[in-house]
C-alpha cells in the first residue's frame, strides 16, 4: 500500500486470541489500521459505529456467529468488503455468505498469504469501481459536449448548434430549423421539446408537404360535423392534439399561401378556427418549424408571405450538411454502428482505415440519413468483424473482383492460382488496416517477416 494515502482500517472480528493477534501483526505491517471484536456481537456494536474500509469475520463464534453478524449488520457494512473465515467451511456455506453480502470466503488453516493476496484482490476490486465510476463521469461530462437529444457530433459548428439548442429549450420561443435533407432537423426539434418545460405533453410532427392541400387545413385546424362531404363527426386539429406541447411543423416551406395566412393568426392570436366552425378555440401550443427551402429566396418569389416568415424566424437553428462537418463522420459511424449491430446481431467492431477514408471522402448529398443506410447495409454484407472497402457501393469508387473463377485465373495452373489469391489477399489485408502490417499479418494469420516477404515477392507497396 501506499504510504502517502489514508490507511485503510481494518476490522477483525473472531472469538480466537491467537487468530486476532497472528492477524494483527501480519495487517499492520501492511498499513492497516486494525480494529478488533471477539465475536459478532461486539463486532455489530463497532460497524453501527465506524465505517471500515474492510472486515474480516470467523464464521463460528459464541455469542453471535458470523452469518448472523452478516445479516444483522448488512445495512451498516454497504460500503465496506467483508471477507468470511471459517474451518467448518462448505461450498454451501460460502455460497449463503456471497448472497449475504461477503466478497470472499477463506477455509482455516490459512497461509497468512491467503489474506494479504484477498484483502489486495479486494482493494484492486474497490480501485477499479472507483476508476469505473469516475470513467463514466468523464464519459457523460465529454458526451454533453457533442450531444443533443438522439445527435451527436464534435465539429465545431454541432458544438455551437447544441448549445443554441439547448437555449432554445429553455424557452416557449419559436423557433425555425434550416438545413438540407437528411441532417436531422427533426430529431433537433425533439431535443428542444423533450428537454424543455413541455416534456410531459406531446410532441405532434406535422409535414407540411406530405398532406393534400385540400386536406391539410382540416387536418391542422379540425373540422365540424358537415363542413364537407364525409365529414361526418368533429374533428379536433393537430394544433388542438398539441396542446400544451410542440408542434413540429416540418418541411414550412411547402406550406400552400391559403394556409399561410391561417397559420399567421393561430402564432399571433394563439387560437384555432375548425374547418365549418364559427367559434374559435384557444390553443397553448408551442411551434417549432422546419425547412429545407431558402426561405429568402421563396419570399422574393413570392411563395412565401413575409410576415410569417418574420414570425418563425424567431429564433433560428441552422444544421450544416454532413460534407462540412467530416470530422463528426467517425463519432457518427461508430453510433450507427453499436445501433445495427444490435439490431442485426452480427459482431461488428469498426471501420478499417481504408473504408473509412472512402467515407471521409464521399460527398454525402443525403447526409446523416445516407450515411446511416450506408452503414447499414455495409453491416449486411461485412463478412469479416470490420467494414472493408468491398462492403461500400460501386459509386465510392471501389474496384470489386468478380466471383467469377474465369475472371481470377488463366489455365490450370494450381501453382499460380495460389499466387493470385495471395497477391489479392494480401493486398485486400493492406487496404484494410491502411497500411499496418501488424495488423495485416493478423488478418491473413501468417508471421510479419513472411508478409514482408511476400510483399516483395508480389511487388506489393502499400
Amino acid at each position: 500500500m501506499s504510504t502517502s494515502q489514508e490507511p485503510k482500517t481494518l476490522l477483525i472480528i473472531d472469538d480466537e486470541d491467537n487468530m486476532r493477534h497472528m492477524l494483527t501483526a501480519l495487517l499492520r505491517k501492511s498499513g492497516y489500521r486494525i480494529d478488533l471484536a471477539a465475536d459478532g456481537d461486539e463486532g455489530l456494536g463497532k460497524v453501527k459505529r465506524t465505517a471500515y474500509d474492510y472486515i474480516l469475520c470467523d464464521i463460528k463464534m459464541p455469542r453471535k456467529d458470523g452469518m448472523t453478524f452478516l445479516k444483522e449488520a448488512r445495512a451498516f457494512v454497504e460500503s465496506s468488503t467483508v471477507i468470511m473465515m471459517s474451518a467448518y467451511g462448505t461450498i454451501d456455506m460460502a455460497v449463503e455468505a456471497m448472497k449475504l453480502g461477503a466478497y470472499d470466503f477463506i477455509s482455516k488453516p490459512f497461509k497468512p498469504d491467503e489474506v494479504y493476496l484477498s484483502l489486495k484482490k479486494a482493494e484492486e476490486r474497490e480501485r477499479l469501481k472507483k476508476e469505473n465510476i469516475r470513467l463514466k463521469e468523464r464519459i457523460q461530462e465529454i458526451s454533453a459536449d457533442f450531444q443533443f437529444g438522439n445527435m451527436i457530433g464534435n465539429s465545431r459548428s454541432m458544438k455551437t448548434m447544441f448549445r443554441l439548442a439547448e437555449k432554445a429549450a429553455q424557452y416557449d420561443t419559436t423557433v425555425l430549423i434550416t438545413g438540407e435533407s437528411g441532417t436531422g432537423k427533426e430529431l433537433v426539434a425533439r431535443g428542444i421539446h423533450f428537454a424543455g418545460s413541455r416534456a410531459a405533453a406531446n410532441m405532434v410532427p406535422v409535414n407540411c408537404g406530405g398532406i393534400p392541400e385540400s386536406l391539410l387545413e382540416s387536418e391542422l385546424f379540425g373540422h365540424v360535423k358537415g363542413a364537407f362531404t364525409g365529414a361526418d363527426r368533429n374533428k379536433k386539429g393537430l394544433f388542438q392534439e398539441a396542446h400544451e406541447g410542440t408542434i413540429f411543423l416540418d418541411e414550412i416551406g411547402e406550406l400552400p399561401l391559403s394556409l399561410q395566412v391561417k397559420l399567421l393568426r393561430v402564432l399571433q392570436e394563439s387560437e384555432v378556427r375548425p374547418v365549418g366552425g364559427e367559434k374559435t378555440r384557444k390553443v397553448d401550443v408551442r411551434v417549432v418549424a422546419a425547412t429545407a427551402k431558402d426561405l429568402e429566396s421563396e419570399m422574393r418569389a413570392g411563395r412565401f408571405r413575409e410576415d410569417l416568415f418574420y414570425r418563425l424566424n424567431v429564433l433560428r437553428i441552422h444544421l450544416p450538411p454532413l460534407r462540412e462537418r467530416t470530422e463528426d463522420i467517425p463519432l457518427l459511424c461508430r453510433f450507427f454502428i453499436d445501433r445495427f449491430v444490435k439490431q442485426l446481431n452480427k459482431k461488428i467492431e469498426g471501420v478499417s482505415p481504408g473504408a473509412m477514408t472512402l467515407l471521409m471522402d464521399h460527398k454525402w448529398p443525403g447526409n446523416v440519413r445516407e450515411l446511416e443506410n450506408m452503414i447499414e447495409r455495409a453491416v449486411v454484407l461485412a463478412d469479416k468483424h470490420i467494414i472493408l472497402p468491398e462492403n461500400l457501393p460501386i459509386e465510392f469508387g471501389i474496384k470489386r473482383a468478380s466471383n467469377r473463377m474465369d475472371d481470377f485465373f488463366e489455365g490450370f495452373s494450381l501453382k499460380n492460382a495460389r499466387k493470385i489469391m495471395e497477391d489479392r489477399l494480401i493486398t485486400r489485408a493492406l487496404e484494410a488496416t491502411g497500411g499496418n502490417r501488424t495488423q495485416a499479418a493478423k488478418l491473413l494469420e501468417i508471421s510479419i517477416p513472411s508478409l514482408l516477404s511476400k510483399m516483395k515477392t508480389y511487388d506489393i507497396n502499400l
